[in-house]
């Protein structure tokens, strides 16, 4: 079991998360507070629960801004997803959630993309509006553009979207074009 501790910065407005990782041998747990200015400004942690091969099974998203407190929860229910209990045909063969404020869950696609340049994945996810806590069906492209390189397309609710991507040896954000950077802190 490994455990880590990641933090990426907000490149289009201030904010900041941390996320701590935990990857054991039959799963993922994640969690993970974000500060932002954005929409007014907010609170939001979230807490994932992957499976062994990268597969979100739960997200939990709890959300302090001006209009107060929130909580949404999104599970995975055989091919389709329930939202706060209940179940939610639209999201029906959405393969991942897609959490807004975190490239964390850019991963879970990004694993699955094959590793080939010119490769492609495209993909329906459950997108999660964070300062909203809303949840709509949307579609996105990963396209392998060489090591450690991937080109996110949105063919959905941002439709038009695009933007280069580093990762790391495991699939996780180093630099999202137009939004995050990975951060390291100075040793202690």
């Amino acid at each position: 079991m490994s455990t880590s501790v990641l933090f990426w910065r907000r490149t289009d407005v201030e904010g900041f998360e941390r996320l701590e990782l935990v990857v054991g041998p039959d799963g993922v747990m994640a969690r993970s507070t974000v500060i932002c200015l954005e929409a007014g400004g907010f609170r939001l942690d979230h807490l994932w629960r992957l499976d062994g091969d990268w597969r979100a099974q739960s997200v939990k998203v709890e959300r302090w801004n001006a209009h107060g407190h929130g909580v949404l929860r999104l599970e995975r229910a055989g091919t389709g997803w329930r939202v706060d209990g209940a179940p939610r045909p639209d999201l029906n063969g959405a393969e991942e959630p897609d959490l807004s404020v975190t490239p964390f869950c850019n991963t879970f696609p990004i694993r699955r993309t094959p590793a080939d340049a010119g490769a492609s994945l495209t993909l329906d996810t459950a997108f999660v509006d964070g300062p909203a806590l809303t949840v709509a069906r949307s579609r996105q492209r990963y396209d392998r553009q060489g090591p450690g390189r991937v080109r996110y397309v949105d063919l959905g609710l941002s439709q038009g979207f695009e933007a280069d991507l580093v990762v790391d040896e495991t699939g996780l954000v180093l630099h999202y074009e137009h939004l995050f950077e990975r951060v390291t802190p100075p040793a202690p």
